[in-house]
């Protein structure tokens, strides 16, 4: 005795070229949504413009700007503190991005190794 699927579950050939044009269209779309992400840049200011930076979407630093009257010899933590906080948020919006731009593409759907 065969087992039989109910109408429209399994569908056949014509239902799996559909899945996979449909895989197909989601990685060119990431693929260029990955590509304009690495096109941006993320500009980021700490300690009221104290220290500036601009992050790719590569994840790499542009630029980096100190105004000279952070640099105080005596307190060099608060300089190195600020320079960590001015990174650590063009990453997080590096990131941001990133992910939000997948969750449209996917339409939410969790695909490990993705970005």
């Amino acid at each position: 005795m065969k087992a039989r699927l109910p109408k429209g579950v399994g569908g056949g050939p014509s239902n799996m070229n559909s899945m996979i044009k449909q895989a197909q269209k989601m990685q060119e779309d990431m693929q260029r949504a990955q590509e304009e992400l690495e096109q941006k840049e993320f500009p980021v200011s700490v300690g009221g413009g104290a220290v500036e930076a601009v992050i790719s979407g590569k994840k790499e630093i542009k630029s980096l700007t100190i105004k000279p009257e952070v640099v105080d010899p005596e307190d060099v933590e608060m300089l190195q503190d600020l320079i960590i906080s001015a990174v650590n948020e063009g990453l997080r919006q590096v990131e941001e991005v990133s992910a939000d731009k997948m969750t449209q593409i996917t339409g939410g759907m969790n695909i490990p190794g993705l970005f």
